[in-house]
């Protein structure tokens, strides 16, 4: 049983092709997932953003009620300040008044506070809305490439494909299943060339005997990584 070295060759070329292919195929869909991925993470950073917006608003809404309500609490001992009948329990109200004049004053500068957080936080939503605009535009970009890149891989897969069934006619009828099972396990890997007495595939220094059927055209099959083998153009 003789095999042509260009016929193997050619069968080598093919197969690389299609693995580059397939695997240029499979990597758009990766690329596209990698930018959700991104927009997904911009549309969480967000929603945290604007969730912090809406708990400051909130606390500082809250502390303004508290402030009118110890606002009317000072009225209210104020108005009984004339009403007292001993100077005790006139010292004990102005006591109160203080000191919800005091809390009064901690919780103006706490909200003073908070309506400036809530200027800053203003400031990151709009950054984090750009933010998401972009990952978003980037995603339709890398779809629309994905999308126009894998129409042309696809059709150099069906050409390549159709150069393989004719390339593989040249196979000898007794090699076509041993062929088509070190393909089927190793894919590409599956035919290695063979530089001198060295199977390029795993570096194994072939005998005698296999540069001896290799210069005959016979199949050899490396003993190491079990690859077709053939040798290199020279």
């Amino acid at each position: 049983m003789a095999v042509s070295t260009a016929v193997l060759r050619e069968l080598h070329r093919i197969h690389r092709q299609l693995s580059d292919l397939n695997d240029r195929l499979a990597r758009g869909p990766r690329q596209v997932k990698a930018r959700e991925g991104q927009v997904a993470a911009q549309q969480a950073a967000l929603a945290e953003v604007e969730e912090l917006v809406k708990q400051t608003k909130l606390a500082a809404d809250q502390k303004q009620l508290d402030l009118k309500s110890g606002e009317l609490k000072i009225e209210d001992l104020k108005a009984k300040l004339n009403g007292c009948s001993s100077n005790k329990e006139y010292q004990s109200l102005l006591e109160q008044i203080s000191a919800s004049e005091m809390a009064g004053s901690v919780l103006a500068d706490e909200i003073l506070e908070a309506l400036e957080k809530i200027d800053q936080l203003d400031v990151k939503v709009v950054e984090a809305e750009k933010n998401l605009q972009l990952a978003n535009n980037e995603l339709t970009k890398c779809r629309d490439i994905v999308a126009s890149e894998s129409d042309v891989i696809r059709e150099d897969i069906a050409r390549l494909e159709g150069e393989l069934k004719v390339a593989e006619q040249g196979l000898p009828a007794d090699l076509k299943d041993e062929y088509r099972r070190v393909i089927r396990g190793k894919g590409v890997d599956g035919m290695s060339e063979v530089d001198g007495r060295v199977c390029l595939g795993c570096g194994f220094q072939m005998t005698l005997n296999m540069q001896n059927d290799l210069m005959l055209s016979k199949p050899v099959f490396c003993k190491s990584c079990g690859c077709l083998l053939y040798n290199s153009e020279k």
